[in-house]
């Protein structure tokens, strides 16, 4: 599978070198092309997006004003001119920054990060179970590894690079981002409802078009996802 890059620079110039370079990467697709922050956060709040290619000096919102409030954020490689930005920008955990002109030979170094990251976030699922016959899977917080079941997963909370694993008798924050988590249930009795929301279906009591309560919670439904979501649970949304 591809992973899905998006590139934001204000000049036209600077996102066709990005482009060209791209060209050499069968498993990079890009779906958009940004000249401002403001075009960025739609096409991300519309899509799953792996990669951002971000400029720094940008009209109406800077880059670093755009990472301050984006809460699911995709992985980052800044490019810009101004090299007095390095530090502030890795604070914000970014893959790599670039200085303009930007060669190929740095460019695939930053890419080839990239890639390294996004092995170290994938995770499996073990279909055929456990002695218990159930299918689970595992995952890392503050080096213990916790084994859980499918079955017992409520609903799971995006934090940024982080996912919140809630399950019928615990809490788990893990480092991986939800449309990792995603791809790998989608096909497993779960959706995702919210851009910072993956609901189980078999643990929803009840819900409308604006939410979905497992137990005593209420999650909101985005409003992107409300035609899928209510496809999924095989009702019409015209009868709320």
């Amino acid at each position: 599978m591809k992973s899905k890059c998006i590139i934001v620079d204000d000049e036209p110039l600077a996102r066709k070198v990005i482009k060209t370079h791209l060209q050499n990467f069968d498993d990079i697709e890009i779906i958009a092309e940004c000249g401002n922050a403001v075009e960025a956060d739609r096409v991300i709040r519309e899509n799953n997006v792996d990669l951002i290619f971000l400029d720094i000096e940008m009209p109406q919102i800077s880059g670093f004003d755009f990472l301050k409030n984006l809460k699911n954020s995709p992985k980052i490689i800044i490019v810009t001119a101004y090299r007095n930005y390095a530090l502030k920008g890795y604070e914000y955990d970014i893959v790599d920054y670039l200085l303009k002109p930007v060669s190929f030979d740095r460019f695939y170094k930053a890419v080839t990060k990239f890639f390294k990251q996004l092995k170290n976030t994938e995770i499996n699922i073990f279909e055929e179970g456990d002695f218990a016959g159930k299918s689970f899977i595992y995952f890392n917080e503050d080096k213990t590894i916790y084994k859980i079941y499918l079955t017992d997963i409520l609903y799971l909370e995006s934090f940024r690079e982080y996912i919140k694993v809630h399950t019928v008798n615990k809490a788990i924050m893990t480092k991986l981002p939800i449309s990792k988590i995603e791809e790998k249930l989608k096909d497993k009795g779960f959706a995702r409802i919210h851009k910072s929301y993956i609901v189980s279906l078999g643990k929803i009591n009840s819900f409308n078009s604006r939410i979905i309560n497992i137990g005593d919670t209420e999650l909101p439904i985005g409003r992107t996802y409300k035609d899928a979501v209510m496809k999924v649970l095989k009702f019409d949304p015209d009868l709320l």
